[in-house]
């Protein structure tokens, strides 16, 4: 869906009309315009993202239909899910089945993520199984952040500043900078920092969901002959706020005399999350119809905190998390630009990941077990090791991704072309030391729990996709592609109280059967994209928690099914009004799985609600010669859908709308800039995960979505 509208609209040169604003995009590893790609995908610039405050990837569900997150381990930090695709373990060293880039290089690791969302070009989303051409093969989609490049012969910059509610403050800026003819640097940062919208009761506490964070770019590019470009590529990013709060329910035994903004909490530790990376970009002509690329990359990053689990102010439970991560990564690959019916791209891929999480579960550290007036080791030995106790545990892994990837496309005519890709990947992992103790809630060890433990999966996979398109006309085109994608198996990271635990998931995949159709009217002055798929999802990796004993292990649901479709609308109905619009529809069922104990057979999907939509319009109130005075007011729904697999109804999140909207002045040279914003202005209450805990502590685990934030913001360009 093209969402440049608020950009301003074009001329045509063939019409002499107003269209709404040409998008190029990478999906396909190809420059191309939007509409030529037959892919589902959705791009969003860089511009709108800003104007509309998008400045975190958890906000981008706001915009696509069938994207959604879990928040399961903080903001910044999101478990995506596209079309019902997603991932139920929340530990920190997994790996999601959407996955995430930067710039092209792949971030694996939640340790890895950071601050991204600054001076970026655009945000592209793509649905389906990625088994082709990206990095990392996935089952669900991916995410592309792609941040604005340096420009030869170019000095530019623009900066702003905000305020709004809980005396939030945002800083952003970039720097266009020529070094000579053949070379240009661009500096970008981002700085933002707010009191935390849920207010803490305890004395000695600070309100929680604070946001403290900076981010630094530096993008250099080098053009040192014809047919060569070079791009390196520098970031780092520290978030560290007062961490994330806890919604525990019911709330007559967990939130006595609370509102619904306010939690009990006794955890004064911060969140910390550090980042580092640099990545080598080269692009080497080798003759006129070829052109090798290479991308070197290398990652770093830690992430600490130490959750309120029972959002309450005693020490029932507690998991502090610990995440320290390194990533290496080389894609190459030749692309072929012929001109002639055949095209093709051909590449290589390695990545190599390494992590170690260490991760401490308090349970019940104000309880003495047994009434002796002293709260020790003693109490947790007598308890069976589930209360008075601190168990920890710590282990490191390793994994390596190899792959070999090509896509082709043949023109059997000017208007239909056939395409198919094949993926040969082979994926090893190691998990290292993985051991688990028991201490007494006065810090004393007891025992060695799981003694140090090795395990390792090695595992190989053909994926691949054929499909055809057809123009119909110049502006429209319907496609159909049959494609398969591919998870690599995973390591449980939650064994904490017995060797049974450690287990490893098989891979999953996902086979898709999908049509659709890019097509733009009235002189392109109107858009409409749509697709339907079908998904055969093989073996879908899920945390099983044993209720009575609270033992954690990693399985596969063996099958499910998937169906639904999405629609995206773009508008430019004159030069005072557009809009835009999608719609996502999805069915799931699980056709065959036991979670827990109960036969999940006929549940639905989490992270998977019927319907997701979204409207935005752009208004202008009035324009003359000194500049243009914009309403841009936005709707984003997503019906009723469950956080689990078993569907306890208590648990069902109800449908919900969240509005938005900013009011915009822009002078007519663009130097200047003003607007003000606010973001679900309803204050609506919902949740972003919840999990069941009430069998074993006698709550429920919720995340609660942000209430309603404001401001203002000023910027400059030049």
């Amino acid at each position: 869906m093209l969402y440049a509208t608020s950009a301003g609209a074009q001329t045509s040169p063939e019409a002499g009309g107003a269209f709404v604003e040409e998008v190029i995009v990478t999906a396909a590893k190809r420059s191309e315009n939007l509409q030529s790609v037959p892919i589902s995908v959705s791009a969003i610039t860089g511009d709108s993202l800003a104007k509309s405050r998008i400045d975190s990837v958890d906000a981008l569900v706001s915009r696509i239909p069938n994207l959604q997150l879990s928040s399961t381990v903080g903001a910044n930090t999101p478990i995506f899910a596209v079309r019902g695709v997603s991932m139920s373990d929340y530990s920190l060293s997994q790996a999601s089945p959407v996955a995430t880039y930067y710039d092209e290089v792949y971030k694996g690791n939640f340790a890895l993520l950071g601050v991204a969302m600054y001076d970026l070009e655009r945000v592209e989303v793509l649905r389906g199984p990625q088994g082709t051409l990206y990095g990392k093969n996935t089952t669900g989609g991916a995410v592309n952040l792609i941040s604005r490049d340096a420009k030869l012969g170019e000095t530019s910059g623009y900066v702003s500043a905000g305020y709004g509610n809980y005396n939030r403050v945002d800083l952003n800026g970039a720097v266009n900078l020529p070094l000579g003819e053949d070379a240009a640097l661009r500096l970008a940062g981002t700085y933002s920092r707010a009191d935390g919208w849920f207010e803490s009761v305890t004395p000695g506490i600070r309100d929680l969901n604070e946001v403290r964070e900076y981010g630094v770019r530096a993008t250099l590019n080098y053009e040192p002959a014809d047919g060569v470009h070079l791009k390196l590529v520098g970031s780092t990013s520290l978030q560290n706020p007062q961490n994330y709060g806890i919604y525990a329910t019911p709330e007559a035994t967990n939130r006595p005399g609370l509102d619904t903004w306010e939690v009990a909490s006794n955890i004064p530790d911060r969140r910390r999350a550090r980042t580092w990376s640099l990545a080598l970009h080269a692009d080497v002509d080798v003759s006129d119809t070829l052109t090798l690329t290479s991308i070197t990359s290398w990652d770093k990053g830690t992430l600490h905190f130490v959750e309120d689990t029972d959002g309450k102010a005693t020490s029932e439970l507690e998991i502090t998390y610990g995440d320290r991560a390194s990533q290496f990564a080389q894609d190459l690959r030749l692309t072929s630009d012929t001109g002639g019916p055949f095209d093709f791209i051909l590449g290589a891929y390695f990545n190599r990941e390494k992590v170690f999480n260490n991760n401490v579960l308090k349970m019940m550290n104000e309880l003495d077990v047994n009434g002796d007036g002293a709260i020790d080791y003693n109490d947790c030995v007598d308890s069976g090791f589930v209360a008075a106790c601190q168990l920890t545990n710590q282990f490191y892994q390793t994994k390596k991704s190899y792959a070999l990837y090509t896509d082709v496309k043949y023109e059997l005519d000017e208007n239909l072309t056939l395409r198919g890709g094949l993926r040969y990947t082979r994926d090893e992992g190691e998990q290292a030391d993985y051991q688990s103790d028991a201490y007494g809630a006065d810090g004393v060890l007891i025992t060695n729990l799981i003694p140090p433990t090795n395990l390792e999966y090695s595992a190989k996979n053909l994926s691949g996709k054929i499909g055809v398109d057809y123009k119909l006309s110049s502006n429209k085109m319907v496609y159909a592609t049959i494609s398969t994608g591919y998870r690599a198996p995973s390591f449980n990271a939650q064994a904490f109280f017995d060797p049974s635990e450690i287990t490893v998931a098989k891979a999953e995949k996902v086979t898709s059967y999908e049509v659709g159709a890019k097509t733009q009217f009235a002189d392109r002055r109107v858009t409409l994209n749509m697709a339907a798929f079908y998904y055969d999802y093989r073996n879908q990796q899920f945390l099983n928690i044993d209720a009575a004993t609270a033992r954690q292990q990693l399985l596969n649901i063996p099958k499910s099914r998937i169906y639904g479709g999405e629609a995206e609308l773009s508008a430019y109905v004159n030069e005072s009004f557009s809009l835009r619009a999608g719609l996502g529809l999805l069915s799931t069922e699980i056709r065959e799985g036991t979670v827990s104990g109960v036969d999940v057979s006929g549940n639905k999907l989490s992270n998977a609600p019927e319907v997701s939509a979204n409207l935005g319009l752009d208004l202008t109130i009035f324009e003359n010669e000194n500049g243009k005075l914009s309403l841009h007011p936005e709707v984003a729904y997503q019906s009723s859908q469950y956080f689990e697999v078993i569907n306890i109804p208590r648990l069902r999140q109800d449908g919900y709308a969240l509005l938005s909207g900013h009011i915009s002045y822009e002078t007519t040279d663009g130097r200047w800039n003003a607007s003000a914003w606010i973001k679900n202005a309803a204050n609506e209450k919902y949740f972003t995960s919840r999990i069941d805990l009430l069998n074993n502590w006698g709550f429920d685990y919720n995340q609660l979505g942000t209430p309603r934030t404001y401001g203002i913001s000023i910027g400059a360009k030049f």
